[in-house]
């Protein structure tokens, strides 16, 4: 059974990556890098949590989809090899969008993707582990995840602005771990966050939930508003806790706490506003709509706006296929066309709905499950 809940939250984080990456590709940059979502041409966006709560749904969604398999009475062996499966379909699609979208000398720039693809993987490996020991394990994922940076010279592989590493195998490894887009540490914070968390928001009929998830949740949206805000106004915040300020790249400690708190958050309050109303509410449908093709949008809306700036470029015969990177058009320009995007992904979502016809999110069970 859908969760309502789970749709509009999963709606929300892809509709803010399709405005984030279109504002954010097809305009000048004049913010901070890595400022996690400070202003774009005097232009906010709401980069900073849309990744975060895209993974985090990642793990609460597989801990759902691995409920229905064990109530369909499959065995342990059957569930392993379909997560395996799924994980690993993931990483393939993940390598062949790096080429395919972002050029083949990007292939290893491990982004979303080819991370949930990993993270699922590791979920289907510790799928049996009590909540306390994923919560350490997201914990100790953190908590090293500085260290690790440090160790590997991250500064060195994003001296442009962007992640560009050598085509070594120490230079992909250490991207895959700790110094890429979606490194492992700490970005396995969050699926294996919400994989924790959700069967206490989410739990079997006749249980009764859990209002720890929602209030631990807000415990570190607090700690993290306090320090930002200390900071800010001149204040120094306990050295243990303010890392580098609220950076997303690199993921900072205030970063992930406070974007983890605000996705624990937002499920507990949207579960207890939605899900009560039934899956058959208009932003029910709407939200299921979306999130069901949700990879498909995420695939789509890359190729949409990006290639024309590659076909562009070797149209004009021009040197570097990024020479109209980031300045190809105003933002307000760029937003209206995100807008337009997401008006038009509907009604190809709703078509994709029809019988015979998939998405990538169909293939992938066609193939996976």
């Amino acid at each position: 059974m859908r969760q309502p809940s789970i749709d509009v939250l999963r709606m929300l984080a892809i509709v803010m990556m399709v405005v984030v990456h279109f504002v954010e590709n097809l305009s000048a940059w004049h913010g901070a890098q890595g400022d996690g979502g400070l202003s774009l041409d005097g232009f906010w966006r709401p980069t900073g949590l849309a990744a975060p709560l895209f993974t985090f749904l990642a793990g609460v969604s597989y801990r759902l989809w691995v409920r229905g398999r064990e109530d369909r009475h499959d065995s342990d062996e059957a569930i392993t090899k379909a997560g395996i499966r799924r994980g690993l379909f993931l990483i393939g699609l993940g390598f062949a969008f790096n080429v395919l979208v972002w050029l083949p000398a990007d292939v290893f720039n491990w982004d979303v993707l080819t991370f949930i693809g990993s993270a699922l993987l590791l979920l289907t490996a510790c799928r049996g582990a009590p909540p306390p020991v994923l919560v350490l394990m997201a914990v100790a994922a953190v908590g090293v995840s500085p260290a690790l940076r440090q160790l590997a010279d991250y500064p060195s592989f994003w001296t442009e602005g962007f992640y560009d590493p050598d085509l070594t195998l120490g230079d992909v490894a250490l991207g895959f771990l700790c110094v890429g887009y979606f490194p492992v540490f700490p970005w396995i914070a969050y699926p294996l966050a919400g994989y924790a968390a959700a069967p206490g928001v989410f739990p079997r009929p006749g249980e009764r939930g859990s209002l720890r998830p929602g209030l631990t949740g807000a415990v570190l949206v607090l700690t993290t508003t306090a320090s930002v805000l200390a900071r800010r106004l001149g204040m120094t915040a306990p050295a243990w806790f303010r890392v580098q300020g609220w950076t997303m790249f690199p993921p900072s400690l205030e970063y992930v706490c406070g974007t983890l708190g605000m996705a624990l958050v937002l499920m507990s309050l949207a579960h207890q506003l939605l899900d009560d109303r039934g899956p058959d509410s208009r932003l029910a449908r709407v939200a299921g709509t979306f999130s069901r093709h949700s990879l498909t949008i995420y695939l789509l809306h890359h190729a949409v706006h990006v290639w024309p700036l590659w076909i562009w470029a070797a149209w004009t015969g021009a040197d570097d296929v990024t020479v109209i990177w980031q300045r190809a058009l105003p933002a307000s320009t760029a937003f209206g066309l995100a807008v337009l995007f997401l008006a038009l992904a509907y009604p190809l979502c709703r078509w994709l709905d029809a019988p015979g016809r998939r998405g990538v999110e169909g293939w992938m069970r066609w193939i996976c499950d």
